[in-house]
């Protein structure tokens, strides 16, 4: 499966840290920035990576920044994308299950590593339940 990463200068030590993590998995990392701690602009690794997930090159994108606030706003942006910012199991959980949630947004500077794992995995594991949910999610895009 293939994965979209990204984030900000905030969240640059927690993506290199998941890339790793997620490779030895069998995950295939598409990895759209930064490539250092150097601050840079948010929306400028957002924009491609929330295109490569509504175009299916990637079946999830996982965005990390500061707050989560920022990378999650700029990706809901896109029609095709359905981004949550998760600083629980169980938003992780119920965004997928509930929200067929597509992208992962995560506040770097309020989570430890350990944290941001164990919410990847879950998101990346749970699936959505359809049913009434899916009359709902199918209202989303304006």
């Amino acid at each position: 499966m293939k994965i979209a990463i990204g984030g900000d200068h905030a969240g640059f030590l927690y993506k290199e840290q998941l890339k790793s993590f997620l490779e030895p998995l069998q995950y295939e990392i598409i990895d759209f920035g930064p490539f250092s701690d150097e601050s840079v602009d948010y929306p400028d690794y957002v924009h491609p990576l929330a295109a490569a997930v509504e175009n299916g090159l990637a079946a999830f994108g996982i965005l990390i920044c500061g707050s989560g606030q920022g990378v999650c706003i700029t990706a809901n942006k896109h029609q095709g994308i359905r981004a949550a910012l998760v600083w629980e199991d169980e938003v992780a959980k119920l965004a997928r299950q509930h929200n067929n949630a597509n992208v992962l947004c995560l506040p770097a500077r309020f989570l430890s590593f350990e944290k941001v794992a164990l919410f990847v995995t879950t998101f990346l594991t749970t699936d959505f339940e359809g049913g009434r949910h899916l009359t709902r999610v199918n209202k989303i895009s304006c």
